[in-house]
């Protein structure tokens, strides 16, 4: 019986260590356009939920003030958010119709946040976009089958400026979120310039780069090797698609160097996540990986995997993140540098880089690309080969 008694209080002390160690949180707006009616409804959207800008969750109650309210219950750190009414194309923004900076809130204690919203995109009429990608960059298809997913997807790829004129072969950088990578006018919120970036390089730098466009709804569960409450995830038949289906024909129809050593795979947030997989999974396809601002908290069965699973040794990885992009974000990608090394990744081949004050963005990525890829591009010893990865 006393042991009984004693596992109960310890029971009963851990379910209020957890209750206590969270914070409530009452998000309500404050000034807010008339235009706003009794049928609208609002989100929010932030690195606690994905920026999904239509969860339900998430979501805001209007009361009879015509204010919008929501208690949320989060540990205490910072957050980044901005408040939808439903898409990004309805995002708050300035009372001119300009896109905002994501709102940041430190939280230390039980508080209300109070947000003012100037205006919604959808009331102004969208800026004109114009296309910004290099000559350099072409779309191989606008409707690449993957026949592991049963879907299509437009491919770009990127290629050096020698490209035509030579006969060497290049190695391959893997990226998702395609529409984000070259073109302003794809872009959903800003590019990250990645052909602007090679272009500026000596020739004997640059690489072909290939970006896979997403799926739009379905980009959180393809970039997801397990399921969650977005739904059933289809990331293990994407980085099948990756390894199986699209490397063998960009290797087959472009001047390529198909060795691991000579392929990477990238990307951001999700695409940081399922980067970090397919690294995992397929060591002797993908023998280098950029992980950028890595969404590893959605997936933490993706930890255990990683100690599971045996990396190749000389696998080279590169972890970066801002330490502004949520409470953690720093925390979770140093758990997996940690697992990374202790599967005998060195540290020189698996950095991690902290960026002070970082957000979660494109123009954050684009900075942090240069950085990557100055590393990626160092040769690694025995033996050195012109051009290698």
């Amino acid at each position: 019986m006393k042991k009984k008694i004693i596992f109960c209080a310890f029971l009963l002390f851990g379910q209020n260590f957890l209750l206590f160690g969270q914070l409530k949180v009452t998000f309500k707006t404050g000034e807010i356009p008339a235009a706003t009616g009794p049928e609208t409804h609002l989100f929010l959207a932030g690195d606690f939920n994905n920026w999904n800008p239509n969860d339900k969750a998430s979501e805001l109650v209007q009361s009879n003030d015509r204010s919008y309210s929501l208690l949320k219950v989060l540990p205490k750190g910072v957050y980044n958010f901005k408040i939808t009414k439903g898409s990004w194309q309805t995002v708050e923004c300035t009372g001119f119709g300009k896109a905002i900076e994501n709102r940041t809130v430190t939280i230390l204690h039980d508080t209300t946040i109070t947000v003012d919203i100037k205006g919604w995109q959808d009331d102004f009429k969208p800026a004109e976009k114009t296309h910004t990608l290099s000559a350099h960059v072409h779309v191989i298809s606008d409707k690449f089958d993957i026949p592991q997913l049963s879907r299509q997807r437009r491919i770009w790829i990127y290629l050096p400026a020698d490209y035509e004129s030579s006969s060497k072969k290049y190695p391959v950088i893997y990226m998702h979120d395609g529409q984000n990578l070259f073109d302003e006018f794809t872009s959903g919120y800003g590019e990250w310039g990645i052909d602007e970036i090679l272009d500026k390089l000596p020739v004997k730098e640059q690489c072909i780069i290939v970006g896979i466009d997403h799926g739009g709804e379905y980009r959180i569960t393809e970039y997801d090797p397990y399921d969650s409450k977005y739904g059933k995830g289809r990331g293990d038949d994407y980085v099948d698609f990756l390894a199986k289906t699209l490397k063998p024909y960009i290797d087959q129809h472009y001047h390529t160097r198909p060795d691991a050593r000579n392929t990477t795979i990238a990307g951001s947030s999700m695409g940081g996540l399922i980067s970090m997989y397919a690294a995992l999974k397929y060591p002797d396809v993908f023998g280098n990986a950029g992980i950028f601002s890595p969404a590893f908290w959605i997936a933490p069965d993706l930890y255990k995997y990683a100690q599971q699973q045996g990396l190749k040794k000389g696998q080279r990885i590169y972890f970066v993140c801002g330490d502004a992009e949520g409470e953690n974000m720093v925390a979770d990608m140093h758990k997996m540098v940690s697992l990374v090394r202790e599967k005998g990744i060195t540290e020189k081949n698996s950095p991690e880089v902290i960026v002070k004050g970082a957000k979660h963005n494109e123009k954050q990525w684009n900075g942090d690309f240069v950085g990557f890829y100055q590393w990626l591009v160092k040769a690694p010893p025995n033996p050195p080969r012109q051009g290698g990865l």
